[in-house]
């Protein structure tokens, strides 16, 4: 088997292809429940479970707790339902969360939240650290075995330890972390039986002390309603808890490491959210149900029964209670059979928890950075072992926890923490919306238990408690994706996944031009739709500019090429069309690029004039180059070029002709004209290479159109504008980038260049594109210098003549020059009133001009010396008696005698006038059908435009495009 000349059966490609294979049978996959199920379990009875929730028991009360844990299991069960629609609608790889969101919404919304998410995860670990510090803490305090204070330092102490050693847990592999995962399952579940033992058995008088009282009517009732503190509210209460309820993305953040992540995710979540929703709420009543609010701790009390002191908090140490739900975070410990087990099972659960977001973050940061979004962050993609571990990323992880650990206050984390995960919550809720929304027949769910409107109310419930929970932290959170998303939008990532934002452009697209086409026309309405006659868009780059400084922002453009001379297969056609669009892309131009193919030209361009565009997006005029060999070219050429000219206006197009002083077609320069539109992006620098190796294979890869890399395309034959421009050497097109050859037969291959065994490491050195090439053929990117636009509006075409010099006086790159407009009078008493009456009409059509201009002496005859060289001109056309069709015979002449005079006449005073004007703007003369041959009006274009600046012949096709009124 042979790749670009490359044999995949050598030594090197075997092992490489064996050392792969053998990689891929060894890497260990998990099942639903020891990949997701258990992960999910241990990340959502986490440290909350035995920190925290006695504390939101007392403040918010035995009711509104369970509502706080039932309206945080709506989000997520909300979210679950939503991310199983997602991961079931194709095959999920790694990366998680970042994967599922970047494949539904695009990379944008994708990266910008893979970011966040991944240092959520990575500051989670902070969190859970920090929740084991505490605990620990308090048992070495309570043994007389303190650190430093007894305070925060012990805390950041505690914690920094403890990263380091879950860091290199983690370093040594998932699959070790995942039985490391199991044994903590088994401790916590032990602890939470041993909760629930404590909580039947009698409490003894230290324990009463302290305010557990056993079973009580009084109490459950007492703690029935909310009871919050001055500094604390219901949403400030769910905020502290809501982390709890992230473990839910535990399994599908390790997606890559699941044996069939479409049925382990949804399975597993969903089982994982029931159970824990269930133990939550049982652990809110049983703890409501035997705790008093505030205790003293004063054993007096106890022994000689006046257990109504105990909640009297005047009698504790500085009038304080330390004890009861409202103060102690060790409720749990106190009420269990054996304090010693509630231990193992918080350090259990907290550190189950920050194992599973160390594991998380980076193999969510891996996946995004393999995908290349953010510039500089590649470094992190690379995988060791058998199971592709990015250690990289978990020394990335380990370096922001330990930062986190400084903070050492649990509270100050969580709602942080909250943010960024609500976040992504959001955007997996408003993918799955988004996907059903667009209808996209590619998004086929297996799991069926989804709904577009509850993806939607899911991403509103998460914006609305984002904002509850903290809003100057949602708006920060905001900020961060909106800044990521610009990040990415602008650095265009050559990425294509098929997401649903790609899906709503099109929905939007047809529904627009549907709406469009039922809009009635109307002349304040008219836009210059304009198709270019350019052949392949990087052949004549000063036609396609100009056309462009007419559209941009304003209409469309399609660039227009007609191929005569062969038939292109789909494959070759395919590749052509895509280097075009590309060209156009580079060079920052907002057109389209169509091909047709026909045996005639003038045929051809018809046929795109029929096809280009759809509905009212349709061209109304062609803008072409002028025919600069028409004197050297063979005589049909010629005519197909009249005929183009006639045909769009027998078909009711506008038509304009550019001719420029050096001329337009760069054909032979097209290659370094393309390398050119690349490098003059900052953001494309990496692009200036012609072809390199493939870092990881080294094989050879073409960075740009690589999938172009066995297209062949005719060189000449492709491009219809050699119908319309003098003979050039033999023009070689390549791709953007990309290494050419041409055989004999004027054939060219798209794509690579060199061979590994090439000295220079099979890289192609480019020519450099003279510098006055390089000038004449971006002329119109730049700013002109000052003069004038002269206006010769010689017809009346519906006011064409005058609108598109009026467009370009806006532009930018024409903004120093100032609209001249010349008219002609028959007559010399007619001077004042037709400049009067042109000042007027121009004063109405609200056309910014600096100066008016009427000639009067049109009719005068032109000098003999100008008749010679016209009559020099058209020696070679005309007849000597044969029949030829394409000559000019002595009875077209003396019947066209007085329009000649008057197009030699006219050459004169443009010579006069407009000489050394920065472009004229002239309507364009145009005979009857059938009474002037192609050579006598080519003869008469020549006359007008001949040493003259750059100069636009516009005809309109009557209709009116310029109105007086509002």
């Amino acid at each position: 088997m042979f790749i670009f000349g490359v044999s995949l059966r050598t030594p090197y490609f075997s092992r490489r292809l064996s050392k792969a294979s053998t990689e891929k049978q060894a890497a260990v996959k998990f099942g639903w429940i020891q990949g997701v199920l258990v992960r999910c379990l241990l990340n959502i009875w986490g440290v909350m479970l035995f920190l925290r929730l006695s504390w939101v028991v007392g403040q918010a009360g035995i009711g509104l707790a369970c509502l706080i844990i039932l309206l945080a299991t709506a989000v997520t069960v909300l979210t679950t339902l939503s991310m199983s629609a997602i991961c079931t609608n194709g095959e999920v790889k790694g990366g998680g969360t970042y994967y599922m969101i970047s494949r539904s919404l695009g990379p944008e919304f994708g990266g910008s939240i893979g970011f966040i998410f991944s240092v959520a995860n990575a500051v989670a670990v902070a969190m859970y650290v920090v929740g084991f510090a505490e605990t620990l803490r308090v048992l070495l305090t309570n043994n007389d075995l303190p650190l430093l204070d007894n305070g925060i330092n012990d805390i950041r102490i505690i914690s920094c330890i403890t990263v380091i050693v879950i860091l290199g847990i983690a370093i040594v592999g998932t699959e070790w972390e995942t039985k490391a995962q199991i044994i903590l399952l088994l401790i916590l579940l032990a602890a939470m039986a041993d909760f629930l033992a404590g909580a039947v058995i009698s409490p003894n008088e230290e324990q009463i002390a302290k305010g557990y009282v056993g079973w009580n009517k009084t109490v459950f009732i007492e703690n029935f309603g909310p009871h919050f503190s001055e500094d604390q509210d219901f949403f400030s209460v769910f905020a502290v808890f809501f982390p709890a309820a992230t473990g839910i993305l535990a399994g599908a953040n390790i997606s890559g490491d699941l044996k069939d992540p479409q049925t382990a995710i949804p399975k597993g979540t969903l089982l994982a959210i029931f159970i824990t929703t269930l133990s939550y709420i049982l652990f809110v009543v049983v703890s409501g149900s035997v705790v008093l609010l505030d205790s003293n701790g004063i054993v007096d009390f106890v022994s000689n029964g006046t257990l109504e002191y105990l909640t009297n908090c005047t009698f504790g140490e500085k009038n304080k209670c330390e004890y009861g739900l409202l103060n102690d975070y060790q409720v749990m410990e106190m009420v269990s059979a054996f304090s010693p087990v509630i231990y193992a099972g918080i350090f259990a659960a907290t550190l189950s928890s920050a194992l599973a977001s160390l594991v998380s973050a980076p193999k969510i940061f891996q996946a995004l950075c393999k995908d290349k979004l953010f510039p500089g962050i590649h470094f992190f993609a690379k995988g060791y072992g058998k199971n592709n571990e990015p250690r990289r990323g978990y020394l990335l992880a380990f370096v922001i926890a330990l930062g986190c650990c400084a903070i050492g206050d649990l509270n100050h984390i969580a709602p942080l923490i909250s943010n960024f995960f609500l976040a992504a919550y959001c955007l997996i809720n408003l993918s799955c919306f988004h996907s059903t929304f667009v209808k996209a027949p590619g998004f086929r769910p297996a799991f069926r238990y989804y709904s577009m409107w509850l993806g939607f109310l899911g991403a509103i419930l998460c914006l609305l408690v984002m904002f509850i929970i903290n809003w100057v932290t949602s708006l920060i959170t905001f900020a961060v994706v909106f800044l990521l998303y610009l990040c990415i939008y602008q650095r265009k990532p050559d990425v294509n996944w098929g997401s649903s934002t790609q899906a709503q452009t099109y929905s939007l697209a047809l529904n627009a031009v549907m709406k469009l086409n039922e809009v009635a026309d109307h002349v304040k309405n008219y836009r210059p739709q304009v198709l270019i006659l350019t052949g392949h868009p990087s052949h004549r780059p000063p036609l396609v500019d100009f056309g462009y400084t007419i559209t941009k922002k304003l209409s469309l453009l399609i660039c227009g090429n007609v191929i005569t001379k062969e038939h292109l297969n789909h494959k070759t056609r395919t590749g052509m069309l895509e280097l075009g669009h590309k060209y156009l892309r580079y060079r920052g131009i907002k057109a389209f690029y169509s091909a047709v193919e026909d045996t005639s030209f003038s045929r051809g361009v018809a046929s795109l004039n029929q096809v280009a565009g759809m509905g009212k997006l349709r061209p109304n005029m062609i803008l072409m180059g002028y025919k600069n060999n028409w004197e050297t070219c063979a005589h049909e050429e010629v005519q197909e070029y009249f005929n183009v000219i006639h045909n769009a206006l027998d078909m009711h197009m506008s038509i304009g002709i550019l001719r420029l002083p050096e001329g337009m077609d760069y054909s032979k320069y097209a290659a370094q004209l393309e390398d050119y539109a690349v490098l003059s992006k900052k953001e494309k620098k990496k692009r200036m290479k012609a072809a390199e190796f493939n870092d990881e294979n080294g094989m050879l890869r073409n960075k740009s159109c690589s999938e172009l890399s066995e297209i062949s395309v005719a060189s000449c034959p492709l491009d219809s504008s050699r119908e319309s421009s003098p003979p050039s050497s033999p023009t070689t097109v390549r791709s953007m980038n990309g290494g050419v050859s041409q055989d004999p037969h004027g054939q060219i291959n798209l794509g690579f260049m060199g061979s590994p065994d090439s000295a220079d490491g099979g890289r192609v050195t480019i020519p450099s594109i003279p510098d006055d090439i390089k000038l004449s053929a971006t002329q119109f990117q730049r700013r002109q210098k000052k003069g004038n636009i002269d206006v010769w509006w010689l017809f009346d075409d519906g006011g064409l003549t005058m609108l598109i010099p009026h467009i370009l006086s806006t532009r930018s790159q024409w903004s120093g020059c100032r609209l001249r407009i010349f008219a002609l009078a028959n007559k010399k008493d007619e001077l004042d009133r037709e400049q009067r009456n042109m000042v007027a009409l121009l004063n109405k059509f609200r056309i910014d001009y600096s100066d008016v201009t009427v000639i009067p002496d049109i009719v005068k005859p032109p000098e003999e010396s100008s008749k010679k060289e016209f009559e020099a001109l058209i020696t070679k056309w005309q007849s000597d008696g044969s029949d030829s069709k394409f000559l000019i015979t002595e009875s077209e002449l003396y019947a066209l005698k007085d329009k000649t005079n008057r197009q030699i006449r006219l050459s004169e005073l443009l010579h006069k006038y407009s000489k050394h004007s920065s472009l004229i703007a002239m309507t364009l003369p145009m005979p009857r059908k059938s009474t002037c041959s192609a050579a006598l009006y080519m003869a008469w274009l020549e006359t007008l435009t001949k040493d003259m600046p750059p100069f636009l012949l516009i005809r309109g096709n009557q209709t009116s495009v310029l109105t007086f009124y509002s």
